[in-house]
């Protein structure tokens, strides 16, 4: 298992210390009534959980990749809701670190590790999902601007998001339809309009209601003739954004496992806490065999999954590809929280079943998951074909 420094478990214990004393005596409240957790996001920003991927010199506590995953589980133990806040955002921060220009690195990295800019990235599109080579968004060049017209959905905090990492087409000619992609950073006015108006021919719809992942807003964008200076292409060279954002989503999808350990790490403790606590026949649930069996896998099926969870880090942090090691992270912990949090639901009985316990909103969270960050359905076919392309180059998978 990883060994973060001093200074990254000191991190680490600063979240779960947050999610103990604030989070989860009054998460219930924001979850119930499906409101804008600001409160916890604002403490966020001045703890500085939104600069983990922030060099220091643009004002971040940079961590690394395996710190940061600890951190998402941290928050996700707490409520799944937090660690989605700051998903979009490390991406995006991750992107624009790793291929910014310096003048997009200086306008934007300082404001992304305060917390007072928040980003998020738009990929999916409405006809679209997983696939994301046949999306239709595009932007043209007129003179020094670029065009936008499309729409994307299921965009998680974007109302609450000043800063876009939008994947589109700068190139509907190209064949294969990757080539012409570009990634834009392009602003909002974000913040429900509250930090200004949106610009002109962008619009954000209402919330999408969800079965879990309450609080956080997941909306419709849409572009209809929205102008954004051709200087937003990030890196500043068009049609590298299917790299970058491929890049990108190896972060994206180390950072659901680790939602998903949140998520899971939550449901076991809820069930190893009522198993000892609840008694039938004389004596704790727990020493029934169905109920202790139960327990064992769960616990073994969330090491497997912390395991190869921060493997994935690892590997990114030693400057590797990590594709492989991220997809196949992802696929299994999103796995492992749905069967845990069902599993930790039969250990409570029919209080599993009541919004008396916490146990119900863990299986409620737990497949977002298992669909976002590309379907669990499409990861497989990823995995088996990168297996393939690596066991053709006689390299380890």
């Amino acid at each position: 298992m990883s060994q973060l420094t001093a200074d990254e478990e000191q991190m680490v214990a600063l979240v779960r210390e947050f999610v103990d004393e604030k989070v989860k005596p009054n998460v219930r409240g924001f979850e119930e009534s499906d409101t804008y957790p600001e409160a916890f996001i604002e403490e966020m920003k001045e703890l500085g959980f939104f600069g983990l991927l922030v060099p220091a010199e643009y004002g971040g506590v940079e961590v690394s990749m395996a710190a940061f995953a600890r951190v998402t589980a941290e928050l996700a133990r707490g409520w799944m809701s937090l660690a989605g806040a700051i998903g979009g955002h490390a991406v995006i921060t991750y992107l624009v670190k790793t291929f910014g220009t310096p003048e997009q690195q200086a306008a934007y990295l300082p404001r992304l590790a305060s917390g007072e800019l928040r980003a998020t990235m738009a990929l999916t599109e409405p006809g679209g999902g997983s696939d994301l080579q046949s999306m239709s968004t595009y932007a043209t060049r007129e003179g020094d601007d670029l065009v936008i017209n499309g729409a994307k959905t299921w965009i998680s905090n974007a109302a609450h998001s000043g800063l876009l990492g939008l994947l589109c087409k700068t190139d509907r000619d190209a064949s294969p339809a990757h080539r012409g992609m570009s990634v834009i950073l392009v602003e909002t006015g974000g913040w429900e309009g509250e930090h200004g108006p949106d610009p002109a021919g962008y619009e954000v719809s209402a919330k999408i209601p969800k079965l879990g992942y309450k609080g956080v807003e997941a909306c419709t964008l849409s572009f209809d003739g929205m102008r954004v200076p051709a200087a937003a292409v990030l890196g500043g060279e068009p049609h590298q954004g299917w790299r970058q954002m491929m890049r990108g989503l190896e972060v994206g999808r180390i950072q659901v496992a680790a939602r998903a350990l949140g998520v899971g790490q939550a449901a076991l403790e809820s069930a190893v806490a009522y198993a000892q606590q609840r008694e039938s026949f004389g004596k704790p649930i727990w020493k029934h065999e169905s109920v202790g069996n139960l327990i064992a896998d769960m616990a073994t099926r969330m090491r497997a999954a912390r395991l190869l969870t921060l493997d994935a880090a690892e590997r990114l942090d030693a400057g590797k590809r990590a594709d492989l090691e991220a997809g196949m992270a992802k696929l299994f912990a999103s796995e492992t929280a749905m069967q845990v949090a069902l599993d930790a639901m039969r250990v409570h009985g029919g209080y599993g079943y009541s919004r008396e316990f916490d146990v119900e909103r863990y299986f409620r969270d737990a497949p977002l998951m298992i669909l976002g960050e590309g379907t669990n359905e499409i990861q497989r076919n990823v995995i088996a074909a990168q297996v393939i392309a690596r066991a053709a180059k006689k390299e380890s998978y």
